[in-house]
């Protein structure tokens, strides 16, 4: 019997492989570490390197496999190919509610919200100054610029562009430029969510979008559309291929392996909520405080009545 390990004594979160990606395998456990078997061979992953663990298609897993990674603080996700589509998730990687706290914090006060949206566009508009301008201006302004964006590849493919025009229940219904659109901004959904859980955050928070469940999702994203999956939609439009959809979520899989998306989300996401914290963040103790309206958190585990309260 392997003793848990000590949370402690873990790797920190920069210290892991960010996240492994495993499709059409069984997953088992093997002392310390997860073992993958499919028909090519066997590898053995050890839990304590595992940031997050993507389970794609044709994966089956062993509730001793999962106990294993949960002990170890690394994250599951089950998600489409090659990451694109998330699905759920079981644990973030780490006990501590930091930087989930942190969201809360900034987007429940409306000068603390304005400047982490401020951030965000301000990463849209590299060499701007744009921490003067109200929500009201930054929206305009980026209405302008995805305009142009749209503007400039239809022209750069010959890819005729009328506006964003889609019914969501209703993917046949778009033009080929449109279901490219919504096949890639899909998966680009997908691998933000599955990055945001695995740090813990609430993809519901959200700086700029709000009031449902992906806000935090649909902010993130924006930041990668006009790289991403603008581009490829376009260049996927004009090739004439049959079949749309597929053609573009193998496109932006194979653009979020080169980009090395997922190491640029958590970066950006961590850039944008913990300017005021410190590099080292991550939390691994298992300390649970009680809340004080007086300032900093007591400790928990002791009774704090008297004997003849």
């Amino acid at each position: 019997m392997i003793d848990k390990p000590e949370l402690q004594a873990l790797p920190r979160i920069r210290e892991r492989l960010s996240f492994i990606y495993l499709e059409y395998c069984k997953i088992n456990r093997t002392d310390s570490a997860v073992q993958a078997i499919n028909a090519k061979g066997t590898i053995d992953i050890p839990v304590s390197t595992i940031g997050s663990l993507l389970l794609g298609p044709g994966t089956t897993i062993t509730h001793r496999a999962m106990e294993l990674l949960g002990d170890s603080g690394a994250s599951v996700i089950w998600v489409g190919e090659k990451g694109v589509r998330y699905y759920a998730y079981g644990r973030n990687l780490t006990h501590s509610s930091l930087l989930l706290q942190t969201q809360a914090k900034l987007v429940s006060n409306t000068r603390s919200r304005l400047s982490v949206a401020r951030k965000m566009y301000q990463m849209r508009f590299p060499g701007e100054d744009v921490s003067h301008l109200t929500m009201q201006q930054l929206r305009g302004r980026e209405g302008s610029r995805i305009r142009a964006v749209y503007k400039h590849w239809s022209e750069e493919t010959g890819v005729q562009w009328s506006g964003r025009n889609y019914t969501p229940d209703d993917f046949q219904s778009g033009d080929s430029i449109n279901q490219a659109l919504s096949s890639a901004n899909s998966c680009l959904y997908g691998i933000v969510h599955s990055a945001i859980v695995a740090m813990g955050c609430s993809p519901g928070l959200g700086f700029i979008h709000t009031g449902h469940e992906r806000s935090f999702v649909y902010d993130i994203a924006d930041l990668y559309k006009t790289e991403i999956t603008i581009p490829i939609s376009f260049r996927i439009a004009s090739s004439n291929t049959n079949n749309v959809g597929s053609s573009t979520r193998r496109a932006v899989r194979d653009a979020i392996v080169v980009e090395q998306l997922m190491d640029r989300i958590v970066s950006d996401i961590r850039m944008l909520l913990t300017d005021s914290l410190s590099e080292d963040t991550e939390d691994y103790s298992n300390n649970m405080d009680l809340w004080d309206d007086r300032g900093s958190p007591v400790k928990s585990g002791i009774s704090y009545g008297s004997d003849d309260s």
